[in-house]
């Protein structure tokens, strides 16, 4: 807990030193910081007592007058042990990180229990709907195609890799977003949000909302009145007399304001 403490510090000077840092001292801070975080997150893992873990699917809801299925476990993708630290032969694996792999054409929902300061991962999802209502440490959303993900506030980071056709509703301290194109972003973010060889990504103020929501917020530690949304760095685009290409706000009367 002394170590979370000490990163979230020098996460909050990093942001606060921002406006005074060149684009790409930014950038090492963060990858740095992002570094230590996953570091942080393995070792947790190691520490966590050895017990089965699945992840929770839900399919979408019955037609009415059919009898509803209940949901079938998916199986977990294990996460990979730390460099250096795999567990010898015949050892059993620590608990995978708490997400979803691999499904097509779900609903797909993580409670406030289940989220409680995990790192979670979303990957390689197919025209799926993500729910997650709660306060997660961190987020991963790795390789997703078409899909929609509402997420309650996450007290650290949230990366975003090799997604296409995305629609993101986030909140967080720090957001960086990487390969990602044609994809729209409803973000709350106390840092400036980082993108890297990216396209045709979109911006508008975070609208989610349910029942809950401010209690996580309060132990996400989020500033809920500090929302840098429309600021920006493209660390492709180096200009500062032009705006960068690869990124945009969406239009008022385009934004969504209701996801029910």
């Amino acid at each position: 807990e002394e170590a979370a403490a000490r990163l979230q510090g020098l996460q909050k000077l990093l942001t606060e030193s921002v406006r005074f840092l060149a684009p790409y001292e930014v950038r090492q801070g963060q990858e740095t910081v992002a570094r230590l975080q996953g570091d942080l997150a393995a070792r947790r893992q190691q520490l966590q007592p050895k017990k089965k873990f699945a992840f929770r699917t839900l399919k979408k809801e019955a037609a009415p007058g059919s009898e509803p299925r209940p949901a079938e476990p998916a199986r977990p993708e294990a996460a990979a042990p730390a460099p250096g630290h795999g567990p010898a032969e015949g050892e059993a694996v620590g608990p995978p990180l708490c997400g979803f792999s691999g499904a097509e054409n779900e609903e797909l929902e993580l409670g406030p229990a289940e989220l409680l300061q995990r790192d979670v991962v979303l990957s390689e999802l197919r025209g799926c709907r993500v729910r997650l209502r709660g306060n997660a440490n961190t987020l991963r959303v790795r390789d997703c195609r078409g899909c929609t993900v509402l997420c309650g506030p996450v007290s650290t980071s949230v990366l975003v890799d090799g997604c296409s056709d995305c629609l993101l509703v986030l909140a967080c301290q720090q957001l960086r977003t990487h390969r990602t194109r044609d994809s729209r972003f409803y973000v709350q973010v106390t840092s400036r949000a980082v993108i890297e060889d990216c396209t045709k990504v979109s911006f508008a103020p975070y609208t989610w909302s349910y029942p809950g929501m401010e209690r996580d917020f309060e132990s996400s530690g989020l500033d809920k009145t500090r929302n840098n949304w429309n600021l920006v760095d493209d660390f492709d685009w180096l200009a500062t007399d032009k705006p960068s290409p690869n990124w945009s706000l969406i239009p008022e009367q385009e934004r969504i304001s209701c996801w029910d």
